[in-house]
This record gives C-alpha cells, structure tokens and sequence, in this order.
C-alpha cells in the first residue's frame, strides 16, 4: 500500500549535496514527491511510494547524511498519488 512521509531534516544539511542524494536515492528506489531547503536551514522531503520503499529510502538517507542530520520530524500520511517523478524544488 503507497503512503506518504513528510520530513523536515535540520542539523547541516544544506551545502552538503542533501537534496541531489535524496534525488539520486529517491530514483534507486522508484519513490516519487520533492526535496527542496527552507530559509530556516532545514530541508523538507515530501516522498511517496509502498512502505517498505519509504522505510528503505529513510534509512539510506539517514546512513548516507549522518554526520550532516541532526534531528527529523517524520510524519506518515495516506499517499495521494499526485506526483509522477521526484523533483528537486528550489
């Protein structure tokens, strides 16, 4: 079943290459929504895809930025199916 996870990344996840990795790891594992940075410093995900791709994209990222992220708000919703691809948005 597809479902949606709405994430906010802070800690020093800008300047890092965060959002081409969330793209690059996002198109390995067919997750579609967008990543893009916040004034504040923070990056926010929107993604969606079955759970189990979510689960699996959330812990790449998680690996992959680990000494960039330092904290996460995730929240699970029903995915609505309104996104084809994964963008970048600036």
């Amino acid at each position: 079943m597809k479902k949606q996870i709405h994430i906010y990344y802070s800690g020093r996840v800008q300047g890092v290459g965060f959002r081409y990795g969330a793209g690059d790891i996002a198109g390995q594992l067919g997750v579609s929504g967008w990543v893009k940075n916040l004034h504040d410093g923070k990056v926010e995900v929107l993604a969606e895809a079955d759970e189990e791709a979510l689960k699996d994209f959330l812990a790449r990222i998680n690996q992959y930025f680990s000494g960039y992220i330092r904290d996460s708000d995730i929240k699970w919703q029903p995915a609505t199916g309104e996104f084809k691809d994964f963008e970048i948005r600036f």
